[in-house]
Parts: C-alpha cells; structure tokens; sequence
C-alpha cells in the first residue's frame, strides 16, 4: 500500500550504508533528482491512478532517499509526505490508519514480544477505500486519499458487481477494505503483484469503469465502528456476507505461527494480489479514536522482493569467442532471494545502446528461473551521466583476434578457453586462469604458443610452481595426441562434428558451392566454412600444428 507511511520507528535495524563520495555540489543535485523522481511517483499514483514503478522498487528508492540523506544532513533536503495533494474533498467518517512495516523476521519477533490475542490476514495488493451504508444501502465510497478524506468513487463503485449495493441491517455502517483485481489462483512465489494494484487504481480514478468492474473483487479488513475484539468483528463479517474475509483471518501465538502463515499465502493460490502479511492484535482502539498515521496493533511483513533496486557502478564489456560483444553492468551488490548480486548481463550491445545506462543509474534486477540475474528496467537516471567508451562493433567478429594485439585480450583468451575446455581439447587443470597467467608472462602471442613451452619455463613464472609447471607440459603434450576433428573444433570451425571425414588441405580447398553441396549446410554456413578454411590467420596456425606433426594437417 504505497500510500501508507513507510517508517519502521524503532523495528528498524541499525543498517551500515557507506555513503556516496560526492561533493556537495553533486550530492544535492543527486538528491534533489531522487527526491523529484519520488514525488512524481506518488502524484502519479495518488492523483491519477497510475503506477509507474513497482511498489517494491518505490520502497527501496524511498529507503535509498533517506540513506543519502542521513549522509549530507547539511543539505536539508527532505521529502515531501507521500500523501501530500492525494486528499480529496470527502472526509472519512474514520481515518485510515497506515501500517509499520517490518524489515525482517527479528523486527516481527521483536513487535510481537509481551503482545497476545494475535491474527495474521494476507497484505491484499489493491487499493483501501472506504464504503458507507445507511440502513443496508450503500451510500458513499471513498478513496483513501490522505487517510483524512478522499476522491468520491461512488458513481464507480455502482459499476462494480464484488461491492455489495445492499446489506443487511439498520443504521449506519463503515467498513474499510481493499479493492483488487480478481486473479483466480494466483500464487505470489511465481505470478508476483503483474500491476494488479495500478489496475485496479486506475479504473477507479475514471469517469466511468465500464465492463471491466467485473474485475474488481473487495476484501474487507476492518469494521471501525464494529465490536473491539476480533471473533466478535469476524462473525459480524460473516453475518454481513463478507465470509471469506473472514476465513482469511487466522488466530497465531508464535512467529512459527506466523512465519508458517506467510509462507503459505506466498507460494498458496489466492484470488489476488497479496505483497505481504499483516499482523494484528484482535482488541484495538474503537475507531472513533483513530488518526491518520500507523496503528499501534497491526504491522506489515513483506514478502521477499522479486525485484531489487541497484545502483550501476560500472559499465563493462566482454568479447567472446565469436565476436559478440557483451555488456556487463558492474553493480553496487544487492540481496535478492539469499543471493548476492554484483553484476548483470545486457545481453547484446544493441541493447545497452537503445537503454543507454550509465555509472550512477538506478535499475531493476530479478532473477530467472531463481538463479540468473537479468535486468528489469532502468528505474531512475543519474543527473551525472558518465562517458561510456564502448567497443566498436565492426572490430570484433568470428576471424578477429587470432594473437594477443592490443585491444584483443578478451576475445583471444576466450579462445584459449574453448580450445583448452571440455568443447575443444579437454585439457585437465588448464582453465582461464592458466591462460590469463601466461599471457601476462608474455607467454602467448598467437593462439598455439604454449605447444613449445617448456616446463623449467613454466616453472620460472610468477604463480606458477615447478609442480604445476609439470603438469601443465604434460597436459600441453597430450593435446598433441588429440584427433584431427577435435583440433577443428578446438579451434573453432563452424559446424565441426558435422564436417566431412577430410584432411586439412581437402577442406581448406573447399569453395562455398562445395560447402553447400554437403547435408544441412544452407548458404549461410557454407560462407562461414570458406571463411574460416580460407582466413590467412587459421591458415597460419593449421600451418604450425602440421609442423608440430599433428594429425591431419
């Protein structure tokens, strides 16, 4: 619920953030970026019924303000309160309270000490309104607003089948609730919040809702007005048909208990959204005494974010074997999921040139299929947009970088690597590691080189003992004893295994006709043979494995 307060008080841990080392100058420029970007978000939200960012990335980058704040407190750049032009003109006849959040399972357990009569009910990701009925008739629904008073969504809520026109009953009746959008069996380990709450935010703001207020489904959690204590309140749930809110509420007395209920409404079907769970205690305050700011008798515990907010520290890239270009963001490392995350692959350069992201950028990351991270989205720009030198794309492709020239190192070590690796020559205890350490000896100029290397040589190196240099010579000579076909593919020939059963100099006489007359082999990949046959480098080193006496060259 974004619009609630996002203080955690004294729940809160002492957490050690290393500050940023700006300058003033900059620092207040980042600051006054950060904190326009946030309130852009809320007025987005409060004022239009739009989300533009996930709520969990919201609370980080709120969390990141305060960080940076403590950091340069002389600066005296605040926030402005989340709700601050979301109040409406219809005043609640009982404020919305807002909700603690608790950060951890300590927190939890620290709030629960000396506290009993506990209930625990799935954190609904809607939207809070109001409704009011007088004598069984729905009268006036009321968006949350500041907490004090609100947009009026009766003329909408009309539309909507889940909220009901009439109850039973006489007199005046307020109920507090969540509007969200129906999910059948959703479960939140797997589907995440998929915008349900922006949903749901904008077709409320509308002029009129249309078909879709089929949609729309109501969970209320408080009857304000209603009995102090929680069987009481749920059976009057009960009795005005809202049963299955109140089958959602459970009775706990532990954080097992309560640990045990989270864990099931996470990864359990639900028909909504749900970002978390709350706690409550059953007797609390009548709501006549209610203010618009955090209960005392109820706090938040979010689930685990699917998504972490990172600061990009870093913009590097990496050249394959091939050629391709591969950018990495170095990022300032983020906990997702019991893992820790400090670096993310773009992919490909084009789109690290169509996102443009920069040292200093906000971003997005989750994991895929819970191991891999990737990145979401850029979540804020620096104002500080640091030059990035990327590689130039025509440089680099399958026939560069045969030798260790400037500029080629990663493209030729990973070649040392799929040569010397289980898809080339399977050489044991020779990995990129070993490759790294003898071109920085200067061992390695062109991609065979260690063929004649020697082990008293080897042993002579930094890093390197007379053991492993041993080891290494012997590895070196049985890749002399390797066939001819896993030579080809050791150096990288397209489609290897499927090559004909041929010599060097049978292959290498093959023109594209000839390549394309073979089995599965189109126009595309008999350009690439002749290409790799015919290259004058390949040629060379096909040249210094037959002088090596090599099989087949």
């Amino acid at each position: 619920m974004r619009h609630l307060p996002l203080t955690c008080l004294l729940l809160c841990p002492a957490i050690a953030v290393a500050c940023p080392d700006w300058p003033e100058p900059r620092a207040r420029v980042e600051l006054d970026s950060l904190r326009l970007q946030i309130s852009n978000w809320d007025r987005a939200y409060h004022l239009h019924g739009e989300s533009p960012v996930a709520d969990e990335l919201y609370d980080q980058s709120r969390r990141q303000f305060s960080e940076r704040q403590r950091c340069y407190p002389q600066l005296h750049i605040e926030l402005p309160p989340p709700l601050q032009g979301a109040a409406g003109k219809l005043r609640h006849p009982v404020p919305h309270t807002g909700l603690d959040k608790a950060p951890d399972e300590q927190a939890v357990s620290h709030w629960l000490e000396g506290r009993g009569d506990l209930w625990v009910q799935p954190k609904v990701d809607g939207v809070a309104v109001t409704l009011i009925y007088q004598d069984g008739e729905l009268r006036q629904a009321i968006s949350r607003g500041d907490g004090l008073a609100g947009q009026d969504w009766t003329a909408n809520a009309r539309q909507v089948p889940g909220i009901p026109q009439r109850l039973p009953g006489t007199g005046r009746l307020v109920l507090q609730g969540e509007l969200y959008w129906r999910q059948p069996g959703h479960v939140q380990a797997h589907d995440g919040g998929q915008g349900a709450r922006g949903k749901v935010a904008g077709l409320m703001a509308r002029q009129s809702i249309g078909e879709q207020a089929q949609g729309i489904g109501l969970f209320v959690w408080e009857l304000p007005l209603g009995p102090q204590d929680m069987p009481e309140r749920l059976q009057a749930l009960r009795e005005l048909g809202f049963s299955y809110s109140a089958a959602l509420t459970e009775p706990v007395r532990s954080i097992d208990d309560v640990r045990k209920w989270r864990e099931r409404w996470y990864r359990s079907a639900l028909p909504f959204a749900s970002d978390g769970i709350v706690i409550r205690q059953g007797r609390r305050a009548s709501g006549s005494t209610w203010r618009a700011q955090p209960a005392s008798w109820a706090i938040a515990w979010k689930y685990p974010y699917r998504q972490a907010l990172a600061e990009v520290r870093a913009v590097q890239f990496k050249v394959g074997r091939s050629g391709r270009i591969t950018p990495l963001l170095q990022l300032q490392p983020v906990e997702l999921d019991d893992r820790r995350i400090a670096q993310v692959s773009l992919g490909s350069l084009r789109r690290w040139e169509a996102l443009d992201i920069r040292p200093g950028d906000q971003v997005a990351v989750a994991l895929a299929g819970l191991t891999i991270p990737r990145l979401q989205a850029v979540v804020r720009r620096s104002p500080h947009r640091v030059p990035v030198q990327a590689p130039a794309a025509g440089r680099y492709h399958a026939l560069s970088c045969w030798r260790s020239d400037e500029g080629c190192e990663e493209q030729f070590l990973a070649r040392l690597a799929w040569l010397g690796g289980k898809q080339g020559l399977k050489l044991q205890g020779v990995g990129p590691g070993t490759w790294r350490t003898l071109l920085e000896a200067g061992q390695l100029q062109g991609l065979l080189d260690w063929l004649d290397l020697p082990a008293d040589q080897l042993a002579a190196l930094p890093g390197i003992g007379e053991r492993s240099a041993q080891q290494l010579q012997q590895q070196f000579e049985t890749a002399r004893s390797r066939p001819f076909r896993q030579w080809i593919r050791a150096l990288g020939a397209p489609q290897a295994d499927s090559l004909p059963d041929e010599r060097w100099t049978e292959l290498s006489a093959r023109t594209v006709e000839d390549w394309q007359r073979l089995p599965n082999i189109g126009p595309t990949r008999a350009r690439q043979l002749q290409a790799f046959f015919a290259d004058a480098e390949v040629r060379g080193l096909a040249e210094q494995l037959r002088r090596a006496g090599i099989a087949g060259f």
